[in-house]
């Protein structure tokens, strides 16, 4: 098969996926943000060689780029680790055509060459390269220290798909990666090993002898090479039957019977957010949700904003309502058909989700109260947070799920995956964080701050006393939307 024959079907599957014109709001927002960097990066390398110039005059502007080059390069390892994925096209059918599965495997890592996070560099570093060619640096040596950056980025490209591979098949994926930043940061920070200087000298290195090119090119390859034979070796038919057996730790429950007709629900949620990898991943961002308020209460420079405290607030008390409330009713994607054809009353679905949330604002604003330590304030604006968490914030995101067509695969790790994300889980961000800590900040500027609080919480109060009319309205939006969902969720994509 040739490589028009690869193009042409990852064409057709683009375009034919079901998933294209409901996720088409959501295509056009990267679009944006992708020209948004695009500019950025280009008005970044034009400025670069004057800005440089005129800030150290005494000072030669390439120098202090390639001084900056290590920073460059963990900036970018981590922002692919978390947000760049292997381009694997729907290979499986191909398996049962006579179709070498070493041009699938190649078609599949050359096409991650094309990625738009290879691309970006470019913007930056082709306006910075002219400059330096008009100001008489040797046009060779530019044109190899241009090519050394390109490789490297091949290389982080490949190297990302290496470590994904790795760290993929355990919890908390992320840390590892963070861990090994951190301890390079650190130790060229401390001065303990200087990687500034590493970095620096290498691309010195290859600027004034070219011939020094093959080595990071021989880097590549071999990296390339390792790829290819991991990818393949998982490049089977049966490769997903493949599963780990464990013993399953069951657990009863009877504290949920306490919760009446709900109660079933709730133990299905209990139960699905312990066996599978996404939801259960998801807890333990509640420890980071937790700590967010160090990043800003310490500062005295927030001492004075009190909208700070009201998007701090319902970020650290609604951390578990956002991550697993924006998903209703995804989660139950995988057999939602089955559970729909069940004589259950949506109302009561729906009540257990809620009632799952508002646990969780309670228990986690329990959690924070010790950040009183930064004074009272603090602990008052956690107050009020919750309450318009549990009164406004929880029937915003109900609501907002009953749009939900995206299915999601529980298997996957949670921290910066957007698979199952669409249009809805963007807009939705708005009256969730904003709105509030706008309410919170604008009158406890013009008013007071106490009178700032008033208005969160007589905002949460008014919702729970609406309860029944709210979650009704809601459950109809939910039940004139059934059919929709069980398509969508049908689909395989």
């Amino acid at each position: 098969m040739r490589l028009k024959h690869f193009l042409n079907l990852e064409w057709k599957q683009f375009f034919r996926s079901a998933s294209f014109n409901k996720s088409i709001g959501l295509k056009i927002l990267m679009i944006f943000f992708a020209l948004y960097f695009m500019v950025s990066f280009l008005a970044m390398g034009l400025a670069l060689y004057p800005g440089l110039k005129k800030a150290f005059p005494d000072k030669d502007p390439f120098l202090i780029v390639n001084g900056f080059m290590f920073f460059y390069i963990l900036g970018d390892m981590l922002m692919r680790f978390f947000l760049q994925k292997l381009p694997v096209m729907s290979v499986k059918p191909l398996l049962t055509l006579p179709v070498k599965r070493n041009k699938v495997v190649h078609y599949v890592l050359r096409k991650s060459g094309f990625s738009f996070f290879n691309f970006l560099p470019i913007f930056a570093f082709v306006p910075f390269s002219i400059m330096l060619l008009f100001n008489g640096y040797p046009k060779l040596s530019v044109l190899f220290w241009f090519l050394g950056i390109i490789v490297v980025t091949l290389i982080i490209n490949f190297l990302n798909f290496i470590i994904e591979s790795f760290s993929s098949e355990r919890e908390l994926s992320y840390l590892p990666i963070i861990v090994f930043a951190g301890s390079l940061f650190a130790l060229n920070h401390f001065n303990i090993v200087s990687f500034t200087d590493l970095v620096s000298n290498a691309f010195m290195g290859i600027y004034n002898n070219p011939i020094y090119i093959v080595i990071p090119i021989a880097i590549l390859i071999g990296l390339y090479i390792i790829n290819f034979k991991m990818l393949k070796s998982k490049l089977y038919l049966d490769s997903s039957l493949k599963s780990k057996v464990s013993e399953v730790n069951a657990s009863s429950m009877e504290w949920t019977k306490r919760f009446g007709d709900i109660a079933p629900f709730m133990q299905l949620d209990l139960k699905l957010i312990w066996r599978n990898k996404r939801p259960r991943s998801s807890m333990f961002l509640l420890i980071l949700g937790l700590l967010y308020g160090l990043v800003f209460y310490p500062n005295p420079q927030f001492a004075d904003s009190p909208m700070i405290f009201g998007f701090v607030g319902i970020f650290v008390t609604g951390i578990f309502l956002i991550n697993f409330g924006q998903f209703i009713p995804a989660w139950d994607s995988g057999y939602y058909k089955m559970l729909m054809s069940q004589n259950i009353k949506y109302e009561q679905y729906l009540k257990s989700k809620y009632t799952l949330m508002i646990l969780s604002v309670i228990i986690m604003f329990v959690l924070s109260i010790p950040y009183v330590y930064f004074g009272w304030k603090i602990l008052a604006a956690h107050f009020a947070a919750a309450i318009y968490n549990i009164g406004v914030n929880s029937y915003v995101i109900m609501y907002g799920g009953s749009f939900n067509r995206k299915k999601i695969d529980l298997n996957q790790r949670a921290a910066f995956n957007y698979q199952g994300t669409g249009a809805v889980q963007w807009i939705i961000g708005i009256p969730l964080m904003l709105l509030p800590a706008a309410i919170f900040g604008i009158t406890a500027y013009f008013i007071s701050f106490e009178i700032g609080l008033l208005a969160l919480a007589l905002l949460g109060v008014t919702g729970i006393l609406l309860h029944q009319k709210l979650i009704k309205f809601i459950t109809q939006k939910y039940l004139d939307s059934k059919y929709k969902m069980i398509d969508a969720f049908s689909q395989d994509s």
